[in-house]
């Protein structure tokens, strides 16, 4: 008895190190562009245009490569998967360091896109194969690790990398990728293995394509793609509202603010996140906060502004870590990746849609905070499919 509790225990242990670790695969090159994309503009002699569509590109693969990565999953497995949305993006990253010119960034970019749109659809499954009886709190771990893949490349390549580097912007794009594949390193032999292959919930399935026609998938993409479209649209839109509202010195704040606030989020729900991702509160009152918190960035002064950002990203977070629960608790083992592909296929169109939604809004009316419009009614959108769902364990 006793060996089998330490067995047990050590399953548990090894499970979430790897999640974690893979969480942070998840967005160490995509975030990575953002502290040296001054460098970027002016050796490639980019564009404003070119640089919004570098920015955008990643989420633009998050939509389009997600059923892919469901096929690819059917076909290999979650691990299989996981492992070759690593490596892609780590060659992606290395790649972008390498592009002579803009259209071999975009297409380098394109590369590490599409290797996190196969990654992600691949978590779910492995969280309920692993950790079958911590369904919550073993998506809680990898988005912990997301979360803090997005913040160290933000926080180290100007301070850390760059100087390590000889400031070369093009070497800490190879940085980031190689931890990328360091993961995949780590991960591959060290991941659990079933005993009984034919009763892994990530070894290969038959069924790839999404049930388009499940009214599931459409509110879940809803509620998840609110959440998705306020983070991304924020950070692009808030700092472009501060400059031209004359507060040029609340940026970094501000955008630290916004970044840093999903911590806590995501630690909280470590430590409570059992259960609350089958009730509907906990999303209604997240879509009432972030809409609370879009108020406050255009409505408010410094200090609101900035606690503003944070409230969005603490919300926003909450929301994101309790909806990765859900694809593994509503599905049968067998359809978790498609109905993960689904969600994020829709969530990341919304990423897409609502920032040009809001430059279209900012350009027609010559009004900066008309940009915030369609972020606030994202809010809504989380909102009104929280009030409706039906959530119950398969």
């Amino acid at each position: 008895m006793h060996m089998t509790s330490a067995i047990s225990a050590r399953h548990v242990v090894l499970s979430l190190t790897l999640l974690w670790l893979a969480g942070i695969g998840l967005r160490l090159t995509i975030l990575a562009p953002p502290p040296v994309i001054s460098l970027v503009h002016a050796d490639l002699a980019m564009t404003e245009t070119e640089v919004g569509i570098l920015s955008g590109l990643p989420a633009l693969l998050f939509a389009l490569a997600a059923v892919p990565g469901s096929l690819l999953i059917a076909r290999f497995g979650a691990l299989s998967a996981l492992i070759i949305g690593l490596l892609a993006t780590a060659a992606g990253s290395a790649l972008r360091g390498a592009a002579p010119n803009v259209a071999l960034l975009f297409a380098a970019t394109v590369l590490t896109g599409f290797g996190v749109a196969v990654m992600q659809p691949a978590m779910p499954p492995l969280v309920r194969a692993w950790l079958p009886n911590r369904i919550g709190f073993a998506t809680a771990v990898y988005t912990n690790g997301l979360l803090v893949g997005e913040i160290l490349p933000v926080a180290l390549t100007l301070p850390l990398v760059m100087p390590l580097m000889g400031d070369s912007w093009r070497w800490s794009f190879v940085v980031w990728g190689a931890l990328c594949a360091l993961i995949a390193l780590v991960i591959w032999p060290l991941a659990p293995r079933p005993v009984n292959p034919a009763a892994d919930a990530a070894a290969p399935p038959r069924l790839w394509w999404p049930n388009w026609r499940s009214p599931l998938i459409w509110q879940l993409g809803a509620m998840l793609g609110s959440v998705n479209a306020m983070y991304f649209s924020v950070n692009f839109f808030m700092p472009r509202y501060l400059h031209e509202t004359g507060r040029d010195a609340d940026i970094s704040a501000a955008l630290t603010s916004l970044n840093v606030g999903q911590l806590p989020a995501s630690i909280l729900l470590l430590m409570v996140a059992s259960g609350l991702e089958r009730r509907r509160w906990p999303y209604i009152a997240c879509g009432v906060l972030c809409l609370a918190a879009v108020l406050a960035i255009v409505l408010g002064n410094s200090f609101v502004v900035i606690a503003g950002a944070g409230l969005l990203g603490f919300s926003a977070a909450a929301v994101l870590v309790l909806m990765l629960v859900l694809p593994p608790l509503l599905s049968p083992p067998h359809d978790v990746h498609r109905t993960a592909a689904a969600m994020f296929t829709i969530s990341y169109s919304c990423a897409v849609i609502t920032p040009i939604l809001s430059g279209l809004a900012w350009d027609l009316t010559g009004v900066p905070a008309a940009a915030f419009v369609p972020i606030g009614l994202c809010a809504f959108l989380m909102i009104v499919p929280a009030s409706r769902i039906t959530i119950r364990p398969h």
